[in-house]
């Protein structure tokens, strides 16, 4: 049986420390407090900082091998410590503990694909001599890293957000000061206490440090940090991005992904993926299918067998496992959501299936024909909703999926590769799936969106990337 301590720490350049327990974070089921842990104040967050700016070189001088070691080492813990782990996200997160699970194995995958990355981080041989005064100069570069790294990560994937941005880290030689979302900050912390068994890491290459909003503006605005790595909503990331100065700045924010299924789908398959990719953890991903664009040749067989699926899925304590449905993070999203879906439905949509709510337990929702300007439509959800609405004509269909403001990943259910290139080319969307959802993600492939979605991409060796640095060397032969 597992069970959780009263009371966790912070961690401050690489070591445990309690200064307080003001944190209290919640059983987001239950709503009562499940455990306190330690709030860094701004004096811990700027000790923090000098201690990775202190780190920067030894970090940058750590082997290949050594590096690998780490991540070697907290794959290893973390398959130890997978029940602990699971269980809690689904305390903290009000994860449903098969979703849990499978998050913690994704975790063990990132840190995995960031051990092998951590010995090719390759660099090229450059020929200079492309006209006469060149004659007899070769070039060279490498990537370095690029320095200390502020990572902001947000409450929805505790364990996996966090980890794709502290194992490329690890991977490519840079100290990192982390602050996990305030509702969900055990992920981090347990990382953080896996890292803290590293003896190889110098002092000051990482601290893991829980702060308040209102405490932690030496995240973004401190200039000893050389990048910024935000996931969160895009009001809050963009305003980061202001205040963020001469820094490099990545942002993973939000969506309101639309999936197309063509006439000739597989409509079973693309029904069962649709269920998972519009519910899943109550819908609270970014790429999570909020908008379902579907062929009018197939749109009421389709329609009924969701309306039909949707009614099925068992809501209730995500400690469960026939739980589907589990609490939002709050009671104020779920009632913010159930008002949008109100407002649809008053401004013409029509309630398909769920719409109620019951504290932080709202029901999977499936409306038709929203409203174009309805925020169901035009705004990131972030919970249980799906909008259906049909098409007829293939560039239409695209037109409406790029009809937002938003451009992270979008979905086709279809068996015509001309469809699939055209969508390719003229989607403005950072990722295209093709017969799967907006929802599916490999966590070693490019991930990131355009427009307000965000800035930069991550999986490991991207994220590597713009952790780093490219330095070049121009030699002269001697004649």
């Amino acid at each position: 049986m597992v069970k959780l301590k009263d009371t966790y720490p912070l961690y401050l350049n690489n070591k445990a420390a309690q200064p307080n327990t003001d944190l209290a974070v919640t059983d987001k089921f239950t709503g009562e407090v499940a455990f306190r842990t330690a709030l860094a104040t701004p004096d811990v967050i700027d000790e923090a900082i000098a201690g990775a700016v202190r780190a920067a070189e030894p970090m940058a001088k750590l082997a290949s091998y050594e590096k690998r070691d780490v991540l070697d080492h907290c794959v290893a813990r973390f398959q130890e410590r997978f029940d602990e782990l699971a269980y809690a996200l689904c305390v903290e997160a009000g994860k449903p503990i098969a979703d849990a699970e499978g998050e913690v194995t994704r975790l063990i995958d990132t840190f995995r694909i960031a051990a092998e990355e951590a010995t090719r981080n390759y660099g090229e041989i450059q020929p200079l001599d492309i006209s006469a005064r060149a004659k007899g100069y070769m070039g060279m570069w490498k990537r370095v890293p690029i320095g200390p790294c502020s990572f902001i990560s947000p409450f929805n994937f505790p364990l996996n957000l966090a980890a794709h941005k502290i194992a490329p880290a690890i991977a490519v030689g840079c100290p990192f000061v982390m602050k996990p979302a305030s509702m969900t900050p055990l992920g981090a912390i347990i990382m953080g206490e896996v890292l803290a068994e590293c003896d190889v890491l110098p002092e000051g290459a990482f601290s893991i440090l829980p702060a308040s909003r209102d405490g932690a503006d030496l995240f973004t605005v401190d200039d000893r940090l050389k990048l910024l790595s935000f996931t969160g909503s895009p009001g809050v990331g963009w305003d980061l991005k202001a205040k963020a100065g001469k820094k490099k700045v990545v942002l993973e924010l939000g969506g309101n992904a639309a999936v197309v299924v063509d006439k000739d789908a597989d409509l079973d398959h693309a029904l069962a993926r649709i269920i998972f990719g519009g519910y899943y953890q109550s819908g609270q991903s970014c790429i999570h299918v909020q908008r379902v664009i579907v062929h009018e040749d197939v749109y009421d067989t389709f329609r009924d067998m969701l309306v039909a699926k949707v009614g099925t899925l068992k809501a209730g304590d995500p400690k469960n496992r026939e739980t589907f449905i589990g609490p939002m993070i709050s009671e104020k999203e779920a009632k913010r959501l159930k008002g949008w879906i109100d407002a649809a439905v008053g401004g013409g949509a029509k309630l398909l299936a769920g719409g109620g709510l019951e504290g932080a337990m709202l029901e999977a929702t499936l409306l038709e024909d929203a409203p174009d300007a309805s925020d169901v439509v035009r705004e990131e959800a972030f919970g249980p909703v799906v909008v259906l609405s049909r098409f007829s004509d293939w560039g239409a269909a695209l037109a409406e999926v790029n009809d937002s403001r938003f451009g992270l990943q979008a979905g086709l259910f279809t068996r015509d590769i001309h469809k699939v290139l055209e969508a390719w080319d003229d989607l403005d969307v950072g990722g295209i799936v093709v017969n799967d959802v907006s929802s599916y993600r490999v966590d070693n492939m490019p991930y990131g969106g355009v427009k307000d979605s965000g800035l930069g991409r991550e999986g490991v060796r991207f994220a590597m990337e713009d952790m780093s640095e490219i330095r070049n060397l121009v030699i002269r032969r001697e004649s």
